[in-house]
C-alpha cells in the first residue's frame, strides 16, 4: 500500500494576504493559484524543496470557519517546520518580523522554537538532530 497526506487546509481570512506572509516572510512556494468561481480559489503553497505535503489556503467561508481562523488546533501547535539549517532560518525570521512566542531551545530530539503566523496559529521550527534525521515524527 502506498498511500501519503498531500493537502492540509489551512483555514485563512483572506488569500492575498495569506499568499504575501508565506511567499514573503517564509520563502514558500506559490504551487498553484486557480480561480473555481467569483469567491473560491484552488491556493496551494509549500516550503523550498518540501516534496510531500502541501499547505491549501482556503478561504473562510462562513462565520464558524472564520472563527477558526488562528485557531484550528485549539492552541496547540499546529503545523511543523522543518529545517536544515535552523540558525538560519530563525535569524531570517525575526529579521522579517515573525512573533516567536517560545525562544529556541535544544531538546532531545533537535533544536526547536515556536512562531505565529500571521493568524495566530503557532507552528515549531525544528531542525532535527542527526539521531533524529530522517526519523522524527510530529512531536
Amino acid at each position: 500500500m502506498n498511500q501519503r497526506i498531500a493537502h492540509i487546509a489551512l483555514v485563512v481570512k483572506e488569500y492575498d494576504e495569506a499568499i504575501k506572509f508565506y511567499t514573503e516572510k517564509l520563502d514558500f512556494e506559490l504551487l498553484e493559484d486557480t480561480k473555481i468561481d467569483s469567491l473560491k480559489r484552488w491556493v496551494v503553497i509549500s516550503p523550498p524543496g518540501a516534496k510531500e505535503c502541501c499547505l491549501l489556503l482556503a478561504k473562510a467561508a462562513d462565520e464558524k470557519q472564520l472563527a477558526s481562523v488562528g485557531n484550528q488546533t485549539g492552541g496547540r501547535v499546529f503545523l511543523f517546520l522543518f529545517t536544515d539549517d535552523f540558525q538560519r532560518d530563525y535569524s531570517k525570521m525575526i529579521e522579517r518580523g515573525i512573533n516567536f512566542i517560545r525562544p529556541p531551545k535544544e531538546e532531545s530530539y533537535g533544536m526547536v522554537a515556536v512562531f505565529e503566523d500571521l493568524y495566530g496559529n503557532m507552528w515549531d521550527l525544528l531542525e532535527p538532530n542527526e539521531k533524529n534525521k530522517g526519523v522524527i515524527r510530529n512531536k
